[in-house]
Parts: structure tokens; sequence; C-alpha cells
């Protein structure tokens, strides 16, 4: 029994001092842990005391340099501040004195104004005592004397300006001519043509003489029928195998003609027989009127042309001028104004279908009473709406009192046209009257001595008297006579109209 008691107490014993030992081993440990925070938070303490330390050195350096930089700031701001005061002194001190020289150049000047004033009235009293000594000697007052002063400058202003009038005259016509000469030679160069001639008789081929019997007929019958259908003269004469259709009337031949050709062809030739082809004559020749028309607006590069307008314009295929045919003539004068414009730097286009219809009313000429100019710009009116173009046509002569660009071209372009050589064919009674009228215009006026008819026409050379001409009298005297020629006469192309005036002085040595 005593045994598990003494078993239980040594147990209990052991518990207890276990637990003791437990308890110091945990003391001990928590000792040293204590004695470790403590070393640890002196170490945490020391080392803070130092970077505290540290810091309060940096900052009181930082303050230090804050101090400095701040102090030499100062000083700088105070040394400009002294230097912007120097100079605004140095400025006030300069403005003091110029103010004192403005002062003094003021007074100067009002002592100047002063003495000018004196000046003024001293030479005021000479000059009104000059006036009245020169009124003295000249025996005319301050206004006479103006007035007379006034005419003498009046004339020889007048002889001045007279001088200049005349000096730009000559050059601007030298100017213009040379500028003209030079674009019409180009258009010239550029342009070549045919010489056309054209008659009023055409002449039939027979195939035999046996043929001019059956186109007679029965006492006449046939040429009767064939002339009255046709409105033209047929000459059959001793002419071997040929028969000459002659008429005034270029369309009534052709289509004459066309019949002829088609009843020698047809072998059956008699009134009915004739009527009918001529009846188809007459349809193909308008078609070939039209296609006449069609292709020379065609050919000039003018577009767009009412249909009455290219039949009235292929009508003038079998019109004449002078012998030169007229549908030809107006597509020489298209590409002639065409080339004009393009030099001056015009229309092309408005110049070209001006120049090829200049000359349509010569299609109805003979139908309607007036020039073929006016006509000819009526109808252009009727189907064509360019303003440019009707002026054109109704220009190209220089007829009117006022003539546009236009109407200068095309009478240039028609000018060259009808006066090349060969172009068209004139009578020698003509020739002769034309020469005779331009020599008695030019002796119609005063101080022309004697006038000569050169060049064919194309110059009248007129030697005036010069004691009675002078020589701005030579200048109005040729633009007179010019003015006559163009309101009296007609003539193709232009006449050059020259005034010589010559001074002769004659003595004898003794």
């Amino acid at each position: 029994m005593e045994q598990p008691i003494l078993i239980l107490a040594a147990f209990v014993i052991g518990a207890v001092f276990g637990a003791m030992a437990v308890a110091l081993t945990r003391g001990f440990f928590a000792n040293r842990q204590i004695k470790a925070a403590q070393k640890r938070a002196e170490r945490i303490e020391a080392e803070a005391k130092v970077e505290a330390k540290n810091i309060i050195n940096e900052a009181n350096l930082d303050g230090d340099k804050i101090r400095a930089r701040a102090e030499s700031e100062i000083r700088e701001r105070r040394t400009e501040l002294q230097r912007q005061e120097n100079r605004l002194n140095q400025k006030e001190a300069n403005l003091d004195n110029k103010v004192e020289e403005l002062e003094q150049k003021e007074h100067n000047l009002n002592t100047k104004a002063r003495q000018l004033e004196d000046t003024e009235e001293d030479l005021e009293e000479q000059r009104s005592n000059i006036n009245k000594r020169l009124e003295e000697v000249s025996g005319m007052t301050i206004d006479e004397a103006k007035a007379e002063l006034l005419t003498n400058v009046d004339a020889e202003l007048g002889a001045e300006k007279t001088r200049r009038i005349r000096d730009f005259n000559v050059t601007l016509t030298e100017e213009a001519e040379q500028r003209a000469r030079d674009i019409l030679a180009q258009v010239i160069q550029r342009n070549a043509s045919e010489v056309v001639t054209e008659t009023t008789s055409s002449v039939v081929p027979l195939p035999s003489d046996d043929m001019k019997g059956r186109l007679i007929g029965r006492e006449g019958r046939n040429i009767r029928a064939l002339e009255q259908a046709t409105g033209v003269d047929l000459i059959i004469d001793d002419t071997p195998e040929a028969v000459t259709v002659s008429s005034f009337d270029p369309i009534r031949r052709e289509v004459a003609k066309q019949a002829l050709n088609k009843l020698i062809l047809d072998g059956r030739i008699h009134p009915s027989r004739i009527e009918e082809i001529v009846e188809k004559a007459k349809e193909e020749v308008e078609a070939t009127i039209y296609s006449a028309g069609e292709q020379a607006a065609y050919q000039v590069g003018v577009h767009g042309l009412h249909p009455e307008l290219i039949k009235l314009l292929g009508k003038l295929k079998y019109r004449t001028s002078y012998g030169q045919n007229v549908l030809a003539h107006s597509m020489e004068v298209a590409t002639v104004a065409g080339m004009i414009a393009s030099e001056l730097h015009a229309n092309v286009a408005i110049a070209k279908k001006a120049g090829l219809l200049h000359d349509i009313g010569k299609a109805v000429d003979r139908e309607v009473e007036g020039t073929h100019a006016a006509i000819g710009a009526d109808l252009v009116k009727q189907w064509d709406k360019s303003k440019d173009v009707v002026r054109g046509v109704a220009e190209h002569h220089l007829d009117v009192a006022d003539i546009s660009f236009w109407g200068f071209i095309v009478s240039a372009a028609d000018a060259i046209s009808s006066a090349r050589p060969g172009a068209r064919r004139e009578s020698m009674e003509n020739y002769l009257a034309r020469i005779k009228s331009l020599e008695e215009i030019a002796n119609s006026f005063i101080g022309v001595d004697k006038s000569y008819a050169i060049q064919a026409g194309r110059e009248v050379r007129i030697l005036v008297n010069a004691e009675q001409i002078d020589d701005l009298d030579s200048m109005r005297l040729a633009r007179d006579i010019v003015k006559k020629i163009e309101e009296t006469l007609e003539y193709p192309g232009q006449i050059k109209v020259t005034v010589v005036r010559e001074t002769r002085a004659t003595d004898y040595a003794k």
C-alpha cells in the first residue's frame, strides 16, 4: 500500500519539479529575448539619433545654401535696380538738354519767321514799285500784259501741239503699216490659190453634126422648147460637133448644159421629153448647189450653218465677179480672215464665218434691191445670231460710218483675195475710166499742180504748189482726197494717195 503511495508521491514531485524546470527554462528564454529586444531597441535608438543628427546637419547645410542664394539674388536685384536708376537719371538729363535745345531752336525759328515777314513785305513793296515802273515803261497794264503773254503762249503751244500730233501720226502710221504689212505678208505666204476665170457661155460637145438637126427639130420646135424651159440661148453655128449655151445666169447655163448632155445620151429629143429632162437637171443642179455649199463650209472649217445659208452659199459657185468665182473667192476670204484673226489673237471662228458669208448677198442681188453687203447682212441676220458675223458682212466694203473690228478684218481679207494678180478681170474701158476719174478727183483740189495715176490705178501721185500748201496741209490734202475717192469710186483692193511737196531755191552767180 505504501509503495503505490510512494510512487504517486514521486510522480507528483517529479511533475512539480518538471513544471518548475519548464518555468525556469521559459523564464530564461524570456529574459534572453527581453535583453535581445532591449539591445535591439538601444541600437535602433542610437541609429535614429545618428540619422536625426545627420538630417539636422543636412537641413542646416540646405538652409545655409538657400540663405546664401537668396542673399545673392537680392544683391543682383539691388545692382540691377541701381543700374536702371542710373540709366533713367541719364535719360532725364538728356531730355532736359533736348528740351533746352528745342526751345532754343523755336526761338531761332520765330526770329527767322519775323525776318522773313519783314523781307516779304520789302519784296512786295519792291514788286509793286517794279510793276509801276514796267507799266510806265511799256504803256500797258498788268492785265493787258498777261493777255498778250497768254496769246503768245497759246500760239507757241498750238504750233508745238501740231508738231507733236504730226510726229505722233507719223510714228503711229509707220508702226501700224509695218504691223499690217507683217500680218498680211504672213497671211499671203500661208495662202495659195489658183487663178479662176469664168465666162458667160458653155460649149456642149456633140457626137456628130447630125445631132444639130435633131436639136433644132422640125421648124425649130425642139430648140425653142429647150430655150423656153431653161431660159438660155442655144447657139448652133458652123462650129463642128459643138453647141454653145449662152446666158448671163450661170445656174441656168448649167441646167441647160446638163439637160443637153442627157438628151444627147438618151436620143429621144422632143418638147415633152425636153421638159422632163430639164426638171431632172434642175433637181440635180440644186443638189449640186447644196453639196457645194456644204463642201465649202467644211473645207474652211465653218460649222453649224443654217441650211438656207448653205444653199445660198452653194449658189455662189455659179456666180462670178470681175471673172473671179465668188464661192472660191469667199472660201479664200474665210481662210485669209482666219489667219489675220489668229495673228491678232482674235476669235478665228467668227472671222472665218464672216469671211465665208461676206458675199452671200450676191446670190440674190439680182432679185433684191440694195448693195450685196446690206442684202447679205440681212440674210445672215435671219439665220445666224452672231452680231459680230453680221457686222463683218455688212461692213466689209467700209461704206458705213462706224466700222467694227470684224469689218476691218473681212475687208482686208477681201482686198487680199480680189487684188492678187490674176484674180479678177477688168475691161479696158473700165480701167481707163477709173484712171481718168482718179486724176480728176486729185486735180479738183486747190493747190494741186499735177496728178498721175500709176501702178495700174493702185496709186495716185500728186504734186502740189509749195507756196499754197505747207507740210500740215499736205497731210490734210491726202486724207481729203482719200475720203473723196472712197465716196465716189468703186475699185478692187486699195488705192494709195501720195502727196509730194517740193521747195526749190534758185539763184544765179554773176
